[in-house]
Formats: C-alpha cells, sequence, structure tokens
C-alpha cells in the first residue's frame, strides 16, 4: 500500500520542510488542495518549488479545480511541470463548488462539469502534440508521460465518477471507507462500460493530526475555518484521526476496498508530524 501525505496550507514557508521530510520517508506522494478566494498558496506553483527540493516523491493535485483555468496555459503548465519532475506530477481535477471562487473567475458554476469535460478534450489533445485547431499549432513542452501526466478525478456525484472513466487514468476519495467501497465499485463499473483495459488507480483521502495536544487543535481550527462554507465543519472536524491505530485502521480499510494508494491530509502546520506519521506507515 502506497502512503502520501496531504500537506497542510495554513503556512507555506514550513511546505520546503515538509516535502524535504516526506522525500526521505516512506511516503509516495505529495498533496496539496486547491481554492482561488482563499488564503491558500497557489497548488501548481507550490508544488513546482517542492519539485525542486525532492528527488523521489510524486507532486499531485488535491484537487486542482480546473474550470477555474484557462485550458491552454493550464496544458502548458502541468506538461511543463510533468517534464521537469520526470513525470512527477499526478494531476487531480475537480470542479470545485464555492460560489466565491467561480464569481471571481467569471465562470459560471452552473456548467462546470460541461466546462472540465471540454477542457479534457483540449488537454489530451494537446499533450499528444496535436494543433491547438482553428489554425493554431500545438503547444509544448511534450509531456514526461506519454498523452500527459496521471489524470485523477475526485468527486462524487454519477457525472464526476463516470469523467474518471472517459478521461482518467483514476479517483481521488475523498471519503471514509464506509463510503469509499461503493464509489470504488462505481468507478470500477463505468471503467468496463466505457472499454477501458487494465484498471482505474483508486486513491483514498483521510484527514489526520499526530502529536501534542497543541498540534492536534491546530489541525482541528484550520480544518474548521476551510470547511466553514459547508454550514456543518464540525462534522468534518470529528473524522479527523489523530490516533496511530486509528490511522492504521483506516489504512488497512482502503488497503481491504483495493485502493492504491491513502493520502495522510493534514491541517496542522507542524512539520514533525511527518516523522510521526511515518512510524506508523
Amino acid at each position: 500500500m502506497n502512503v502520501g501525505i496531504g500537506l497542510p496550507i495554513g503556512d507555506p514557508a514550513t511546505l520546503l520542510t515538509w516535502a524535504r521530510r516526506a522525500d526521505a520517508g516512506p511516503f509516495t506522494t505529495l498533496g496539496l488542495l486547491d481554492r482561488l478566494v482563499y488564503d491558500n498558496p497557489e497548488p501548481l506553483v507550490a508544488l513546482a518549488v517542492l519539485a525542486g527540493a525532492t528527488h523521489r516523491v510524486r507532486v499531485q493535485t488535491e484537487v486542482l479545480l480546473a474550470p477555474l483555468r484557462d485550458t491552454a496555459l493550464l496544458a502548458k503548465q502541468a506538461a511543463t511541470l510533468d517534464r521537469m519532475t520526470g513525470g512527477r506530477l499526478v494531476l487531480g481535477l475537480g470542479i470545485g463548488g464555492r460560489a466565491d471562487d467561480h464569481q471571481v473567475t467569471g465562470v459560471d458554476l452552473r456548467t462546470r462539469g460541461r466546462r472540465l469535460d471540454e477542457q479534457m478534450a483540449v488537454l489530451r489533445r494537446l499533450w499528444s502534440g496535436e494543433p491547438y485547431g482553428d489554425g493554431v499549432g500545438p503547444i509544448g513542452p511534450a509531456p514526461a508521460r506519454p498523452g500527459g501526466p496521471e489524470v485523477l478525478f475526485g468527486g462524487f456525484r454519477p457525472a464526476a465518477l463516470e469523467r474518471v472513466a472517459r478521461w482518467g487514468d483514476g479517483f481521488l476519495a475523498a471519503a471514509p471507507p464506509s463510503w469509499a467501497g461503493t464509489l470504488f465499485d462505481t468507478v470500477r463499473t463505468s471503467w468496463t462500460a466505457h472499454g477501458r483495459t487494465g484498471a482505474p488507480r483508486l486513491v483514498a483521502q483521510v484527514n489526520v493530526a499526530l502529536g501534542p495536544d497543541e498540534v492536534i487543535e491546530d489541525a482541528r481550527t484550520n480544518m474548521h475555518a476551510y470547511y466553514h462554507f459547508t454550514g456543518t465543519p464540525d462534522r468534518m472536524v470529528s473524522g479527523l484521526l489523530t490516533t496511530p491505530k486509528s490511522i492504521r485502521d483506516a489504512i488497512r480499510a482502503f488497503e481491504d476496498l483495493g485502493a492504491d494508494e491513502v493520502m495522510l491530509y493534514c491541517y496542522g502546520v507542524a512539520p514533525n508530524q511527518v516523522d510521526r506519521l511515518a512510524e506508523v506507515v
């Protein structure tokens, strides 16, 4: 079972320390979330910095809100990062649900799923070296991975799960094991129905904090602020795992469901959590 680290957003200056410790440990991936109208680092910029400071771990957007971005520029940014990291980029994509993020970019919240599908057609074409169209040539550089970086889709609705089979390489499940199993099964069924060979890559996510009381309280405070928009932040915070046993049990449960990787997402900013989590996994 591969295990990655979801990086905290509360203090961008600490992320280099997080990344270097994770790269020296047992972890396979560094993940970073995306918001626009929020106090968080821009993920592609931040992951480019972290990729340059590491040698082994993959860097993953978890998830990048693609509809908020210009498609041609996103194709170039992702291909550049993938090429310069030797194929270490994993592009987790989603549509987002915060009205303010869409308002400031002029993107219609109601049609964001349709826009992502349209974007994927263009991204796949450009990453394959084909012209943009309408008399416009190709947009380089060529990514390290033929056809573009690995693409995972996050989401819960049927359209999001089907998108994995139509455009993606795998699924990112931000759900507990009790719910993730059904999502995994739906993704696998859609994958087969679309005639895809092999199997989708399945990545799970669980929120964790490990350390003294102040570390756990910091994580709870940051989680509560981040999920305030839902109207039920207490429910999200209640799912935070704070003991080695609960984290090991979650990893084992996801492994039993057939997950390929589990991302341990951290909201507390203390970098020594990396060392504590390394002992757990």
